[in-house]
């Protein structure tokens, strides 16, 4: 999951200065990476997180934005997590910073999705939704069959908000439910590209597109060489199958094979490997390619007609069926 903690750590770093981007982010991160917790009758946000510097912008930006202090816990990794896990809580203004970042509506009662305040403003908004959810449960895969950037989401609600906000991008993002959690995947090279950019992680970008590049064209020269072996061995079995029917042409007509036409069949049982191509050129005097093809199928033809008339096993009679599939 390098790419992953690259992308995070680009994120945590960039500098946002428009006050409606840094509150969309805050409540896009809180929404995505935790819940709302009732102790002691008091209200409780906690926001897990997985890298240290993603928690300190969302800590720096929930007292710079809003004026609320929080807590910052360690959870060491051990047992299933293999990396230590950072938990943003505010306790003491927990509802009041609920209400303000639309985690609770006007009612008290907790908003399943994104804030509609939030869901309604502009590109720029859309942008750090995408920032803040992605800080709070993104991943990233490297580039391959199966490349997809991916955000899990807290439930349906929050998941068709952040489809919307990716459609405002001209970003097509889908979203999943796989084995009970929501999920949305963005799978397409260009549009995980223009993703990453709109977030505003240019560098990871420019990392990732390099590795798809060389990657399509590693692939793309392995394609052309299996293609071109396939059609190597391909040719080479069908020169095999033409040779077998010559010869039992040769047996079918004996001496009643007209020159020409005989000429283009010794060739072809001299060389049995050799191309349509290869055998005009060792012809005397030298035969296109086609003219080869065209006297050993009248020879064939002219021995399957001849082989009918006499109630005889046609040319290809001795074929075995991986040749005669060709």
């Amino acid at each position: 999951m390098a790419l992953t903690a690259d992308v995070k750590n680009e994120l945590a770093r960039i500098k946002v200065t428009r006050t409606s981007c840094r509150k969309a982010e805050v409540s896009a991160t809180l929404r995505f990476s935790g819940g709302l917790h009732i102790i002691s009758g008091r209200v409780v946000i906690e926001a897990e997180l997985d890298d240290e510097a993603a928690a300190a912008r969302l800590r720096q930006s929930i007292t710079e934005l809003y004026g609320h202090t929080s807590d910052l816990i360690v959870v060491q990794a051990g047992g299933l997590r293999k990396n230590n896990r950072y938990v943003v809580r505010v306790v003491r203004d927990g509802e009041s910073l609920a209400r303000q970042t639309g985690l609770l509506d006007s009612r008290g009662r907790p908003v399943r999705g994104l804030a509609p305040e939030v869901v309604s403003a502009g590109v720029a908004e859309a942008e750090a939704v995408w920032r803040g959810a992605f800080l709070a449960h993104g991943s990233l895969t490297e580039p391959g069959r199966s490349m997809a950037l991916e955000v899990t989401c807290p439930g349906p609600e929050a998941a068709l908000a952040l489809v919307g906000a990716a459609r405002r991008l001209g970003v097509q993002a889908k979203s999943r439910e796989v084995r009970g959690v929501d999920r949305v995947v963005v799978r397409d090279g260009e549009a995980i590209g223009e993703i990453l950019r709109r977030m505003g992680a240019t560098t990871t970008r420019e990392v990732w597109e390099e590795r798809r590049a060389r990657r399509e064209v590693r692939g793309t020269a392995n394609r052309l060489a299996n293609f071109d072996d396939a059609n190597l061995r391909r040719s080479a079995r069908a020169a095999v199958a033409a040779g077998a029917r010559v010869q039992r042409a040769f047996e079918i007509l004996g001496d009643e094979v007209p020159e020409h036409l005989r000429q283009a069949g010794e060739l072809r049982l001299a060389h049995k490997q050799a191309s349509l191509e290869e055998l005009g050129q060792l012809a005397d005097p030298p035969l296109s390619k086609d003219a080869v093809a065209g006297r050993i199928r009248r020879l064939l033809s002219t021995a399957d007609k001849r082989a009918l008339e006499l109630g005889l096993p046609d040319t290809e009679s001795g074929l075995s069926l991986e040749l005669l599939d060709l």
